[in-house]
């Protein structure tokens, strides 16, 4: 569960996967209308969401499912035998609920468990299309078992789940060609890279969290209008028909506004559908802006970015962090002799390695950035004492030196100690004379300069 709420994609798939299967819980796109009973095609997201996620995430796709065909069932329009699946309509009311929420939940968790079972068998997709083409009859097994078990007048029993007609083999292959091809898109390269943009390890520094202030203002205004709207239309509906001279009495009003009800479930779901494709294609853009400003060859922040990191941590709350951090500038001893003597290929590897080690030095500290040709800076923002410090940079100076063989790499440290807040003109400043102070005393070492 911990891993799931890192995982941003995982998530927006799962909901989008979700609202897909409210709108055809509750339209014609789940139900296929056969006197005296309705036979649904709903649980068909449930089969992709057990497929690509698994038991649990299947098993909620089967509480919506269940609650959707609950509420339906308890409009007076509907068929008789589809009142059963309202416990305000049937004469046994825990029945009714375990029959359209509890079989629905057991379909999702059964379904999920297979799949989750068949991840790492040979032959995966083979099994795959299995359980999908026989998903369908699992899901009639469930439901005429206990319709047959809780509401035994109506006739209904497993055996007549087990009859095989023509319209059950058409609607197990839309199953399994539905699951198949979610699975392949969801699976594919393309996609794989949309993942990794949404789940990128580190936080994105261009992510704003004020669109989570504007979301949910649509969100609360659309859920407002649509309320509005509803109660609105239904009374509308009413005074229509009396105009017409048609009596709607309270029973009939009911059922209006439980449809408008209904409706309104749908235009939301599709709402929450554009929203998360805005969500998902803001997040993406927001990537791409930061893997255009991390640098290149060394893979930690460029110069504008780390800048900005550290214009963020000075202006923002605190609280809970220390009051004062260190800032790091340093350069590649002689780099220019390296690049000239052993050629541009052993620099950039130099530049790269040297970048490694600060990110593995100081990384779970603060934020590490070039910020120009061979000079890096870090800002160490968690506390840290100055014998730890100091450690740690004698730690890092015996990791480069070891970089190159043919010749030893030493870098120049400057240090500033400062406190909270700082502005970063006067950061880069203090911590550039720390940095020639060290270099005054002939190189490889570090000066510290306290606030």
């Amino acid at each position: 569960m911990t891993n799931w709420k890192k995982k941003r994609f995982e998530r927006y798939v799962f909901e989008f996967l979700i609202a897909i299967e409210l709108i055809m819980s509750f339209t014609f796109l789940g139900y296929i209308h056969v006197p005296p009973i309705s036979i649904t095609i709903a649980y068909i997201p449930i089969v992709i969401i057990g497929c690509i996620f698994g038991p649990w995430q299947a098993g909620i796709a089967g509480l919506i499912f269940g609650l959707g065909s609950l509420y339906k069932a308890s409009a007076c329009y509907v068929q008789p035998a589809d009142m059963v699946f309202s416990p305000f309509q049937s004469s046994n009311p825990m029945g009714s609920i375990l029959l359209s929420v509890g079989t629905r939940i057991l379909f999702g968790l059964i379904v999920g468990g297979l799949f989750w079972l068949v991840k790492k068998r040979a032959h995966r997709r083979i099994w795959n299309g299995v359980i999908a083409f026989l998903a369908p009859k699992l899901q009639a097994l469930l439901v005429f078992g206990a319709m047959g078990f809780f509401f035994p007048d109506l006739g209904y029993t497993v055996a007549s789940a087990l009859q095989i007609v023509k319209s059950d083999v058409m609607i197990a292959v839309i199953c399994c060609v539905c699951m198949e091809v979610c699975d392949v898109i969801y699976r594919c390269e393309r996609v794989g890279k949309l993942q990794e943009a949404m789940n990128q390890s580190k936080e994105n520094l261009y992510w704003s969290s004020k669109i989570w202030g504007g979301i949910t203002g649509i969100v609360i205004f659309v859920i407002s209008i649509a309320a509005v709207s509803t109660i609105y239309s239904s009374d509308r509906v009413r005074y229509l028909l009396k105009e017409h001279g048609i009596n709607v009495t309270d029973v009939i009003y009911a059922d209006l506004v439980h449809l408008q009800i209904q409706f309104l479930i749908v235009m939301l779901a599709l709402n929450f559908i554009l929203i998360l494709i805005i969500l998902m294609v803001y997040r993406y853009m927001k990537y791409r802006e930061y893997l255009g400003e991390m640098d290149p060859l060394t893979d930690v922040m460029g110069r504008r970015m780390f800048l900005h990191h550290c214009e963020m941590i000075q202006t923002g709350s605190r609280k809970d962090g220390p009051e004062k951090g260190w800032f790091l500038f340093l350069d590649v001893d002689w780099f220019k002799k390296i690049n000239d003597t052993l050629g541009h290929m052993v620099g950039d590897k130099t530049l790269q390695m040297v970048a490694q080690n600060l990110e593995h030095t100081f990384g779970k500290y603060g934020a590490v950035g070039r910020v120009g040709g061979d000079e890096f800076a870090v800002m160490i923002e968690k506390k840290m004492t100055r014998a730890q410090l100091e450690e740690r940079l004698m730690q890092f100076e015996k990791a480069v030196s070891a970089i190159l063989t043919e010749e030893k790499v030493s870098c120049s440290i400057g240090v500033y100690h400062f406190t909270f807040p700082q502005e970063i003109k006067h950061l880069l400043r203090e911590t550039d004379n720390a940095l020639y102070a060290a270099k005054e005393r002939g190189r490889a070492c570090f000066v510290v300069h306290e606030e």
